[in-house]
């Protein structure tokens, strides 16, 4: 695996809190700053979030480019500036946060950030710049061309994940290795679904081939023990899940929490 990134140090295998501990007394508080202090108070080191950038630059933490689902407010971040949406509450009661400011309260959390527009390409990485943050930040996103971007912006210091052309690609080499592909645009992780469809995108061939070219393979969204315990057996280096309490009994059973997770 990758271990010249220091996000990639730790044991694996890997678990994250997908947007945060969003349950009990915190339901519908993903992607806000309790449920992040929360994942980490119960043991979580590895958080997943999104990113979008709003009219005059600022990164916040958000899922959907609008508003509406998760807060008390409505539209457009990026329309909106950081002044306009500073007093928006998600649930109605968490405020929403910059991603700034997340990094700073947490400085031992690692973030595996979902880049989600273009248009936050560039402030994102100026935020690692300014914070210092490359070695506890990785950044994803469902693009190639973003990813590029990013990679070309924050030079060789910023882990990235593959994008969907270059997973489908590694997935192709799996199942068919003397396939001429061209080059792969690599990066340190694949994280991908099970299943695309009807497709069934992780297998033993695709972590072979995933391993052989040291990229480390995370499954998303992962909710269910039985499903857990299978994709741990089969050899998946992170699992991304709305259930972490589900997850933490999984790596518990199997001796692996106190290993991967409290360093």
């Amino acid at each position: 695996m990758q271990a010249s990134f220091p996000y990639l140090a730790d044991p694996l295998p890997r678990a994250f809190a997908h947007r945060g501990w969003h349950l009990d007394e915190l339901d519908g508080l993903e992607n806000s700053l309790p449920a992040f202090q929360r994942a980490c108070a119960e043991g979580y080191r590895y958080l997943e979030t999104d990113v979008h950038a709003t009219a005059d630059g600022v990164v916040v933490v958000h899922h959907d480019a609008n508003l509406d689902r998760t807060t008390d407010g409505s539209g457009a971040i990026a329309a909106q500036t950081w002044e306009q949406l500073k007093n928006v509450k998600v649930g109605g009661k968490a405020p929403l946060s910059r991603l700034e400011d997340v990094l700073e309260e947490l400085p031992n959390a690692r973030f595996n950030v979902d880049v989600k527009a273009d248009r936050a390409v560039r402030p994102f990485v100026e935020v690692l710049e300014r914070t210092k943050a490359h070695d506890r930040v990785a950044a994803a996103a469902f693009s190639d061309a973003r990813l590029v971007r990013l990679r070309k912006l924050a030079g060789p210091k910023l882990v990235t994940a593959m994008g969907p052309r270059s997973a489908f690609a590694l997935w192709a080499r799996g199942k068919l290795p003397l396939l001429p592909l061209g080059r792969l645009v690599l990066g340190a992780m694949a994280q991908v679904p099970v299943r695309q469809g009807a497709l069934r995108v992780v297998d033993k061939a695709f972590l072979s081939m995933a391993g052989r070219s040291g990229i480390e393979v995370h499954t998303w969204t992962i909710d269910d023990p039985a499903e857990m315990r299978m994709l741990l057996d089969l050899g998946v280096h992170g699992i991304v899940t709305d259930r972490p309490d589900l997850l933490r009994e999984v790596l518990i059973e199997r001796g692996a929490w106190r290993r991967s997770q409290e360093s």
